[in-house]
């Protein structure tokens, strides 16, 4: 299967560089990461759009006992099928619109922080961020799969496969992002985030570019971003002189979520 979306190209880059099984069957490939079975988008199938009815039976035979439903569909345009239908079947579609860059633009607001790559005693902090940002239900298997892809994130820098930047004020970590280069020219943004209570600061919007610049600098030719349509930080992101570009769609259910 010749993957044709820009974003699952360079989500599937990331998979393998952190030691994710891709398997490539005829009608579909699959991902899995052992290491950290509570991360849905590390275990799940990915399909062209006319695959799209048998996606969950495709998921249910390669994931049996996954307490979860992750199909990611290899389109450009948004396809997803027909939407009724996955709400019948307790199915969320999510689409996001996927940003690419060949340079960037100075932010209008640069912001006043220390804008630099990570050492080794940053990790904490860069954690905390993490935790500070995260707005999902607090349970056991979300505390799993946050600790395992902080440590993904960690090992990934220290094996020299991604980079990760930070704002700094008063030494104090308040917004992040990672990028990782395919080597061919593609560079993928990874975790764009700042604090709660330290946004709408230029934060972002700074770190954003600087990391773009080195990374372009490293030799990339064309930066990726993907992100929700109706948030906020996609104005950021267009503000840059990112331009819409393709569409990503996911699916994914709980197994317990309401039929």
């Amino acid at each position: 299967m010749k993957v044709r979306s820009l974003a699952f190209r360079t989500d599937l880059l990331l998979r393998r560089l952190a030691g994710s099984v891709i398997l490539d069957r005829p009608s579909h490939q699959v991902v899995r990461t052992p290491a950290n079975p509570s991360f849905w988008w590390g275990n799940f199938v990915l399909v062209a759009p006319d695959a799209l009815p048998e996606a969950p039976d495709l998921f249910a035979a390669e994931f049996p006992e996954a307490s979860h439903l992750a199909i990611g569909v290899d389109g450009t345009e948004g396809e997803a099928g027909q939407r009724a239908e996955w709400a019948v079947l307790g199915i969320s579609v999510e689409t996001n619109t996927v940003l690419t860059a060949s340079s960037l633009q100075v932010p209008a607001r640069p912001a006043q922080a220390d804008l630099r790559t990570l050492t080794e005693d940053d990790w904490e902090q860069a954690a905390q961020l993490r935790h500070a940002c995260d707005e999902s239900p607090p349970s056991e298997e979300h505390t799993a799969f946050l600790t395992a892809k902080l440590a993904e994130e960690r090992r990934l820098c220290e094996a020299g496969d991604i980079t990760w930047f930070g704002a700094f004020e008063d030494g104090e970590m308040r917004a992040g992002l990672g990028i990782v280069l395919d080597g061919q020219g593609l560079a993928r943004y990874q975790n764009v985030e700042t604090h709660p209570a330290f946004r709408r600061r230029g934060l972002a919007s700074s770190l954003v570019h600087f990391a773009g610049v080195e990374a372009l600098a490293k030799g990339a030719r064309t930066l990726v971003i993907v992100a929700d349509p109706n948030a906020e930080a996609i104005g950021i992101y267009r503000s840059l002189g990112f331009t819409d570009t393709e569409r990503q769609v996911r699916l994914q259910r709980t197994v317990d979520a309401p039929l």
